[in-house]
């Protein structure tokens, strides 16, 4: 077989391209390669990056590599200024995961650790300032809070941090660890926040994982200071994802849909809003998908058990944000230019609830993408008590 395979992607991933690399994976990339597997992606005309990282750096199902070959990939650049936090424990036979296509023993990169899970955390400012802690929605990564953190390290101690099946963290395969329900995502931010947050914590959480957040927090009120939702799902037009979240849940094709890189990551954060992504931040959304396959089939089961349970968690979040015995001090941000939840019921909802509503007119379903440095003096005002908030 040849020492070295070429793809090229114009714009968007080819389908037919990827059916054949598909074939390819499952006749030749399990036979250990003198060389590595190359490949060339282009976008939208710009120049040409190459994708060569060594084969044992891939998982031995989706492509290799994953940074640039001509200079420092920004996906690196971001990988160190975080660190990697080990926090719940792994369930499981601890047998050796599969994928789901072929069956076939997955690599290093889809594998849990042996005892806690690997999440990967970026802090910013003092350790004794009071302590903000950003969540990421679905799906996305911690880097969406890049712009947000230097703005929030004034006067606190911000941490971001990767869900498990997302950027740097571990992927565990379903029923090899991890089967991404939505008690297992409350659970496993619980011991997160306990190993990373000794003292009471603020907790500012995007888009489709906010209900794990406000069930967390509906379980331990006690721990946190406040609660700020950005574009949160809160009405029963909510409840239906949208096509280009629905689509990885299909049958067979959401497996397929969810290796490809650019509609995994380009396309969900694009279409969800107004924003316009830059090259070096879609390499460091793609990188999860280029190395690992593990990345694609966490997508995958997400979609499958948002698709069918969106509609209990969100009736959830409704009934704990309107109970009368919910004591935490909480904020809904909206980015009024959402593709993806409408705001119509909104301001209702929230009147009724008599939390408090702060609209961004230019920012979309993802508001720290779009509006990042004015989110971050939002959070300070709101966490401060500014009289201008």
């Amino acid at each position: 077989m040849p020492s070295s395979v070429i793809f090229t992607l114009e714009g968007r991933f080819p389908f037919t391209n990827f059916l054949l690399f598909l074939d390819l994976v499952s006749r030749h990339k399990y036979v250990r390669l003198r060389k590595p597997l190359n490949l060339t992606c282009s976008s939208n005309g710009q120049d040409d990056y190459l994708i060569d990282a060594p084969v044992s750096a891939g998982d031995g199902f989706s492509f290799s590599g994953g940074k640039y070959s001509d200079g420092p990939s920004p996906s690196d650049e971001w990988f160190k200024q975080g660190k990697i936090v080990k926090a719940h424990p792994v369930s499981g036979s601890g047998d050796k995961a599969k994928d789901p296509i072929f069956g076939l023993k997955m690599g290093a990169a889809s594998q849990a650790s042996n005892d806690l899970f690997r999440w990967f955390c970026v802090e910013s400012g003092n350790a004794d300032n009071p302590t903000v802690i950003l969540i990421h929605g679905f799906p996305s990564q911690a880097y969406s809070y890049r712009k947000v953190l230097p703005t929030l390290s004034k006067n606190y101690h911000a941490i971001a941090f990767d869900w498990l099946g997302f950027g740097f963290s571990d992927k565990p395969q379903p029923r090899y660890g991890f089967d991404y329900t939505m008690d297992e995502f409350v659970a496993s931010l619980e011991s997160l926040i306990n190993e990373i947050a000794t003292e009471k914590v603020s907790l500012v959480v995007q888009g489709y994982f906010s209900p794990i957040a406000v069930k967390y927090a509906s379980n331990l009120q006690g721990k946190l200071n406040d609660l700020i939702l950005l574009n949160p799902p809160l009405t029963a037009t909510h409840a239906n994802l949208p096509s280009a979240l629905s689509i990885f849940s299909n049958f067979l094709l959401g497996e397929i849909f969810c290796q490809d890189p650019l509609r995994a990551s380009d396309k969900t954060l694009t279409s969800s809003g107004p924003y316009k992504m830059k090259e070096d931040d879609a390499m460091v959304y793609r990188r999860p998908y280029l190395t690992s396959g593990s990345a694609g089939f966490a997508l995958n089961v997400i979609s499958k058990t948002m698709k069918k349970d969106l509609k209990a968690y969100v009736e959830e979040t409704r009934k704990t944000l309107l109970d009368e015995n919910w004591k935490v001090k909480t904020t809904v941000c909206w980015g009024r230019r959402d593709r993806w939840l409408s705001y119509d019921g909104v301001e209702d909802f929230l009147n009724n609830s008599k939390h408090k509503l702060i609209e961004l007119p230019m920012a979309g379903h993802h508001v720290q993408e779009d509006c990042g440095e004015e989110l971050g003096e939002i959070i300070s005002g709101i966490l401060g008590r500014r009289s201008t908030i």
